[in-house]
């Protein structure tokens, strides 16, 4: 049994081996995460991790884990900025405000899916011009749900949080062991 990865998140690979996991691939699949009209972050979220899992190539025994983390302002979906000026317009509309970090795990083995979300309530400080272009500068916003990653630079910027720290990171370590276990994929190897 193989432990496929559908991600090229290092942050989700070392997320893994705190469990003892390092996966045998690393296969992200390439899909269409534009949100659908009127669809709302929670279910966008869990339809991509579900979407990718099911596009991942893999064995009838293999095991395939993907991830999507999407930042939701109320009903809106802020996804991967396109440019920095983008990442400037997320993070002024998320200063000051909470909002949420959503992050869903799929996990497949031949036919059998099985997906969980997990919701984290973030609030973001009010950001000074100064820090908003010291941020920008740094390119830590690329690639970045809302244009921040809470384990770099921005963790700075993020004086209280409510839910999983390793959710916001993009891979919810209790939620992704209870799904792995459930697959039939040990999480708990004993040497």
């Amino acid at each position: 049994m193989r432990l496929i990865l559908g991600s090229g998140s290092p942050r989700r690979r070392e997320l893994l081996a705190g469990l003892g996991l390092v996966p045998d691939l690393i296969l992200p699949p390439d899909i269409d995460e534009d949100p659908r009209r009127g669809e709302l972050p929670r279910p966008y979220c869990l339809r991509l991790a579900e979407e990718k899992a099911r596009a991942v190539p893999s064995g009838p025994e293999d095991v395939v884990l993907c991830a999507d983390t999407t930042v939701a302002l109320g009903r809106r979906i802020l996804g991967k900025p396109a440019d920095a000026g983008e990442a400037a317009a997320f993070l002024t509309a998320l200063g000051g405000r909470r909002h949420q970090v959503i992050t869903a795990v799929a996990v497949r083995r031949g036919d059998r899916l099985l997906s969980r979300d997990n919701v984290s309530v973030v609030k973001m400080k009010r950001l000074s011009d100064a820090e908003l272009n010291a941020y920008l500068a740094s390119g830590e916003w690329q690639g970045k749900a809302g244009g921040y990653g809470i384990q770099g630079l921005a963790g700075a910027l993020i004086p209280w949080i409510s839910g999983s720290y390793t959710g916001i990171m993009g891979l919810p370590v209790a939620e992704t062991a209870a799904l792995l276990t459930a697959i039939g994929h040990p999480v708990w190897r004993q040497e």
